[in-house]
């Protein structure tokens, strides 16, 4: 793993990439991941990613003008996302290429759907999806177990990336573990 700065606080992650530069006020939740190119600063303020979420290639973390970014537990923050001083509920899904800007704040169990710029300041009830620049709430759905599956996923890759597999899939244990944790949530 990478060597980071004194205020960076690492909590067990799962997988951080050696490209993944981190400065400032920031805090990686346990079995967490950053994968290429991540980059994350909090000149002021802070940024908390939590448990189990994985931050995604070419993803953009910055903290806004007044506000700090929290991103909650099991949440994917998918391929080159810029989220800039936002917060994030737990189990979220954001969409490739999507844009959160300050003092947005997502609720639990939503779907931010890729492409979509959320404009400063607006507020997405728990359970939405959510699509368009600027984005609005298309539909209403509890997303929170297939956006955990996600992050499940996510967080046996990291495992494996972290042991240096990078073809998990092919494997007999990974198809083991994902049914356990389709289990532990009652989809099996």
């Amino acid at each position: 793993m990478s060597r980071f700065g004194p205020g960076v606080v690492l909590d067990n992650p799962a997988f951080i990439h050696d490209t993944a530069l981190i400065y400032g006020k920031v805090h990686i939740g346990e079995q967490s991941s950053l994968w290429p190119y991540v980059v994350i600063r909090s000149e002021a303020y802070e940024v908390r990613i939590g448990k189990r979420t994985n931050i995604q290639d070419f993803v953009m973390i910055h903290v806004g003008n007044n506000s700090p970014s929290i991103i909650g537990d099991n949440c994917s923050i998918t391929h080159h996302v810029t989220v800039h001083g936002a917060e994030i509920g737990d189990n979220c899904l954001i969409g490739i290429n999507s844009t959160l800007m300050d003092g947005v704040k997502i609720g639990r169990n939503c779907i931010i759907a890729g492409h979509s710029i959320v404009t400063e300041g607006t507020v997405i009830p728990e359970n939405s999806i959510v699509a368009g620049a600027p984005a609005k709430v298309i539909k209403t759905r509890d997303n929170g177990a297939a956006n955990i599956m996600n992050a499940a996923f996510y967080y046996e890759n990291a495992k494996a990336y972290a042991r240096g597999e990078h073809r998990i899939t092919e494997k007999p244990e990974f198809s083991a573990a994902m049914k356990e944790e389709m289990a532990a949530l009652g989809l099996a």
